[in-house]
């Protein structure tokens, strides 16, 4: 064998042993965002009430036993998907007196709508793939999917595993979890459950729609393998560093003095235990440190990478696009750093964004600065945008001029990184909020006594035209804004509903049959509503995405405000680059307004898309007329 033949076989063995690559995969820099990220439209999906398309899998007393509250009532079944929302489900009358006295008199709505379960799954999201796409969402952010009792699913039993209630083999699915070593990933099968997320995921990507998994790692439910360990063995658990735990059972004694901490006190959700102890109660900042056990840590990533590239051949298009982390702001930066470097290490495109919410409920929000330096997240959850917005377009809790809200927006963007803005994902409402048209109908302040069991004065009717009007208004402003624009699975359906557990009510299909809301949680009087799909509002919605879609510098534009009119109470901004522009006029009054504007296109005309008119440039003004509550998204024409 010649000199150039021994080489060549050296090269070709070299190859052969490198890891394998994804063929677009590209390494990001500090503080660079994934692209697809901004220009993401983002529809968040709680499959369990998304749709049942598979009843086969319901669950079953035994798939709930575990969650709160503690107990399965005799007679216990799904609801139908139909059925009056208030209205008391049969088996709730077989509820004993001994087991409400535990739950302090188990009375609320809030509290027995824990037991619900309507049987959503992993087949009625493929059932729905084709109005997903008609719709033109792009980007799919589903709440946990982990195997879990309760109807949330942030209770993990098992974080390797989709739910068995998801999948078409529920038995034999947990016969392969139990046939696993938990802490040895090359011991984890795949379950029917598993494989058909794998095969939605393909899908969706063919779709070009892109897919992220909420996890939690701040908690585990009560279920949790290693949990169970420790109730078991106590102090002699090899787990027992795991989690917040104050004291152990004294087995020579008749009490029980095995105490924990669990997640904004609920026992049912034991917290991971960190390097530093944290007191909540006095609010909520970010802090440093880690999570205090190694073996935690790797489990957790090790499940990461399970997600992001299944079968581990270096090409992650079989994989999940990223992550959605709950509570992020009560897990520690250092665990986020590492964290961030396991996920990027596997897909540099992957999108990493945290729940960072409250400082101090219900008043101050947080700066999600420290977690946006390039080292932590991509982007955070948007609340602070739509606090601003809601107060501007709804006066709620009362009235923002428009130069306050301008100055608000720019606030929030000023001290990040202009890359972390175009990432974010701007969200009017979600699985833990009200639903937009609810949050608008009452004008209390952002998520605080948002639902009856708080405020008897609340309102759970079907929101009127007033409210529908300042809707469009706001999600013009959303869906023209920097940030990527989320709805919450129903809303464009035209879904009412208060906090939590309201906001969770099942999607309302046009092939389903509902019954008219009547029922009141507290007994009240209320108007009788007709349930059904809102074509008109659906319709809106997607002229919206398309516009965004059609107009690129909408996700990668700079911003401008041409126009900040306290007194008639207007705004309008443009959204450019170097090219071209997109102007957004805003009459938030009740009186009809003729604005002037500046443009910078070179354009003779632009073209409203939300009506079609058509407005002509004049010496680089044009000037419109608004009705009262109304907005423009205007478009130069070639």
């Amino acid at each position: 064998m010649n000199f150039k033949s021994v080489l060549i076989l050296i090269i070709a063995t070299f190859s052969a042993c490198a890891t394998p690559q994804k063929p677009n995969q590209k390494t990001l820099k500090i503080g660079e965002v994934p692209t697809w990220s901004k220009e993401a439209i983002w529809y968040q999906i709680f499959v369990e009430r998304f749709r049942n398309g598979d009843p086969s899998n319901d669950p079953t007393p035994k798939d709930i036993a575990g969650a709160y509250p503690d107990f399965v009532p005799e007679g216990w079944k799904i609801t139908d998907w139909g059925h009056d929302w208030y209205k008391d489900d049969d088996y709730i009358q077989s509820i004993t007196e001994e087991q409400k006295a535990e739950h302090n008199g188990f009375e609320t709505f809030g509290q027995k709508s824990q037991l619900r379960r309507y049987g959503g799954d992993l087949q009625g999201v493929f059932d729905k793939l084709d109005y997903l796409e008609e719709l033109g969402i792009t980007a799919i952010y589903f709440n946990p999917l982990n195997d879990a009792p309760s109807l949330h699913k942030y209770d993990a039993r098992y974080w390797r595993h989709i739910d068995r209630n998801f999948g078409p083999t529920p038995e034999e699915d947990l016969k392969i979890i139990e046939s696993e070593d938990p802490l040895d990933p090359s011991t984890w099968k795949m379950t029917g459950a598993d494989k058909m997320f794998l095969r939605l995921i393909k899908e969706l990507h063919k779709r070009d729609i892109k897919v992220i998994l909420d996890y939690s790692w701040n908690h585990t439910g009560n279920t949790f393998w290693a949990w169970q360990d420790i109730l078991k063995n106590q102090e002699k658990s090899a787990y027992k560093d795991w989690y917040w735990i104050n004291s152990f059972d004294d087995p020579n004694t008749e009490t029980d003095e095995f105490d924990y901490d669990g997640w904004l006190n609920v026992k049912s959700l034991p917290e991971l235990k960190e390097t530093q102890a944290q007191n909540h109660k006095k609010g909520i900042s970010a802090f440093e440190g880690n999570i205090s056990s190694q073996q935690a840590k790797d489990l957790i990533f090790n499940i990461t990478k399970r997600w992001l590239d299944p079968n581990n051949d270096g090409n992650t298009d079989d994989g999940v696009d990223g992550f959605r982390l709950d509570v992020a702001a009560e897990v520690p930066l250092g665990f986020w750093r590492e964290y961030r470097e396991v996920v990027k290490s596997v897909n540099p495109e992957a999108y990493l964004i945290g729940e960072v919410w409250w400082e101090d409920y219900p008043d101050k929000l947080l700066d999600p600065k420290p977690f946006l330096e390039g080292d932590v997240f991509d982007a955070v959850m948007n609340y602070r945008w739509y606090r601003s917005a809601r107060q501007f377009f709804n006066a709620s809790p009362n009235k923002l001029e428009a130069s306050e809200f301008v100055q608000q927006l720019e606030s929030q963007r000023e001290n990040l990184n202009p890359e972390n803005n175009y990432a974010m994902m701007n969200l009017v409402s979600g699985h833990d909020s009200p639903r937009v048209l609810t949050s608008l109908f009452n004008k209390n302040k952002y998520k605080y006594q948002a639902k009856p069991d708080d405020n008897k004065n609340y309102k759970i009717h079907k929101p009127d035209a007033e409210t529908y009007q300042t809707l469009k208004l706001l999600l013009a402003q959303q869906y023209t804004y920097i940030g990527a624009p989320h709805i919450w699975a129903g809303d464009e359906m035209g879904m009412w509903g208060a906090d939590d557990p309201s906001c969770r009510k099942p999607l309302l299909w046009k092939d389903i049959e509902f019954e008219d809301e009547i029922a009141h949680p507290l007994n009240l009087e209320r108007p009788r509503d007709k349930v059904a799909f809102d074509d008109e509002l659906f319709n809106y919605y997607k002229k919206l995405i398309q516009i965004r879609k059609d107009q690129p510098v909408l996700s990668h534009g700079e911003i401008e405000f041409l126009v900040v009119n306290d007194q008639k109470d207007l705004i309008a901004y443009s959204r450019h680059d170097d090219q071209t522009e997109v102007i957004s006029v805003f009459n938030n009054s009740n009186q009809p307004q003729t604005i002037r504007i500046p443009v910078i296109t070179s354009s003779e005309n632009y073209q409203d898309a939300l009506s079609n008119k058509i407005y002509q440039v004049k010496d680089l003004y044009i000037e419109v007329s608004l009705a009262p509550r109304t907005a423009m998204i205007l478009i130069p024409q070639a």
